[in-house]
């Protein structure tokens, strides 16, 4: 039976032929993936959807980072100041909290994900 030709590595900008996936050097990181996605489902557990997150948008319910450049702006995400990562006692620590409009949460998220790319060279 003939050998299934070589392909790329499926990570972005690698080139590294192999027979399927992820090359070495880069099947940790893909693991790393599938474990962060774990930790979403938190956002769907009672304590978070019934306690937390309603807590936290009663007490602050305008958005911080619009706040701080004097505008008045509705709080519609609760966003974890600093990122959790599988840490539960960070996860629901309310000093861990705050509240946030959907265009702040996006761009404060969007530079994390850059910081972590650079740090990890992608």
């Amino acid at each position: 039976m003939a050998n299934k030709p070589l392909r790329p590595c499926r990570h972005p900008g690698c080139g590294r032929l192999v027979s399927s996936g992820y090359c070495p050097e880069h099947k940790p990181l893909k693991a790393a993936r599938r474990v962060s996605a774990q930790w979403h489902g938190w956002y769907n557990l009672p304590v978070w959807t019934k306690q937390l997150r309603p807590d936290q948008l009663m007490r602050e319910p305008f958005c911080r980072e619009c706040a701080r450049h004097g505008k008045r702006v509705q709080a519609t995400v609760v966003d974890h100041i600093t990122p959790f990562r599988g840490d539960w006692a960070l996860f629901i620590d309310p000093a861990n909290h705050e509240s946030l409009c959907e265009t702040c949460h996006n761009r404060k998220t969007a530079k994390e994900m850059a910081a972590e790319r650079r740090k990890n060279g992608r």
